[in-house]
């Protein structure tokens, strides 16, 4: 080593010779042979390009859950939305429903006043009258206030006397022998059946022609 080599060696380390010792010795301290030295294996192209392509399918993957990730709280976060409107409206309809089903009934109950105000009249004029005839129109007067009444919210009567027998609206009570042409129809009726809307309330209780 030259005179220049030594002052640089000794500008590095105040003095001190920095050594290189690339020697290598196993656990009993034997130095191992440079030819002994376990090497890293040499990867071929085949295998640079494998790798390259797992980490890109890993990236790939990787990205495709956390998009997944994202998507599934997107879809969470609109079912709760959807959830809670669809509760607030089936709140409101109740709210709204029960809302006309009461008044519905105020307005029942208001058409009904008129027919108690006409069975007070009629327990008035027969305690003042004994006429069973003021009686008897004070009565029918109550009656046909009532069926109007029931008229007034949808309540329809039954068709019966004159009419063809029909066992969805009619109950037959007893049988009476007719003619010929008036056979299997209503030719009285003990009790007024009654619809509302598409429902039957009650069927009308009726006698049937038979002929002989």
């Amino acid at each position: 080593m030259n005179e220049k080599e030594i002052e640089e060696f000794d500008d590095l380390g105040e003095g001190k010779i920095p050594v290189f010792d690339k020697r290598r010795f196993n656990d009993d301290g034997e130095r191992i042979a440079d030819d002994e030295m376990p090497k890293e294996p040499v990867r071929s192209a085949k295998e640079i390009a494998l790798e390259a392509s797992l980490k890109a399918e890993t990236e790939r993957r990787e990205a495709a859950e956390s998009k997944l990730v994202g998507v599934q709280a997107k879809f969470d976060e609109a079912k709760a939305t959807l959830e809670r409107e669809t509760a607030e409206m089936r709140e409101r309809l109740k709210k709204t429903l029960e809302a006309k089903a009461s008044q519905d009934q105020f307005n029942f109950l208001t058409t009904l006043l008129p027919v108690l105000d006409n069975l007070n009249l009629a327990v008035s004029a027969s305690e003042t009258d004994a006429s069973i005839e003021n009686l008897r129109s004070g009565v029918i007067g109550t009656a046909r206030s009532f069926e109007q009444a029931l008229m007034s919210v949808g309540v329809e009567p039954v068709a019966a006397v004159g009419v063809v027998f029909d066992p969805e609206v009619h109950q037959a009570i007893d049988m009476k022998e007719v003619d010929a042409d008036k056979d299997g129809t209503v030719t009285a009726e003990y009790s007024r059946g009654y619809r509302f809307g598409n429902q039957l309330l009650r069927p009308a209780k009726v006698q049937v022609g038979k002929a002989g």
